[in-house]
């Protein structure tokens, strides 16, 4: 069986246009292939509107979710693999679907993030100063 992603992420973009809602998709900007403005990529995913006033030449393939936009007025050609997809939602409702990892994704990492260094010091607090 070929994977279902493409398929939900078309059917749900239709069914948030068709409810003159705008399509979101969550983006993991980490993955191999992902084309996406850097500059407003936060914790490593991005999320981008995808609705007809947005986007021109929106390409949802069984491969990809392709486009043009203006990021800061500047134009790119977006691509994002279909497995790089982690959500699809409509902005006004947040109703959508988010996806988990399926055959051919990457692996995440298995090893965790540095943490800073603790020390014997207490944390800094706030005060109201009158």
């Amino acid at each position: 069986m070929t994977p279902s992603r493409p398929y939900l992420i078309r059917a749900l973009n239709d069914w948030i246009n068709d409810n003159l809602s705008t399509p979101y998709i969550v983006v993991d900007a980490g993955i191999q292939g992902v084309q996406v403005p850097q500059d407003y990529v936060s914790d490593g995913q991005i999320v981008l509107n995808v609705s007809s006033t947005a986007v021109k030449d929106l390409l949802i393939s069984n491969e990809a979710v392709e486009f043009s936009a203006r990021f800061g007025g500047v134009p790119m050609r977006v691509h994002v693999p279909i497995i790089a997809v982690m959500a699809i939602y409509a902005k006004e409702t947040g109703q959508g679907m988010s996806f988990g990892r399926e055959p051919g994704a990457p692996e995440p990492p298995t090893t965790a993030p540095p943490q800073p260094p603790q020390s014997g010091k207490a944390r800094p607090s706030l005060k109201v100063v009158k």
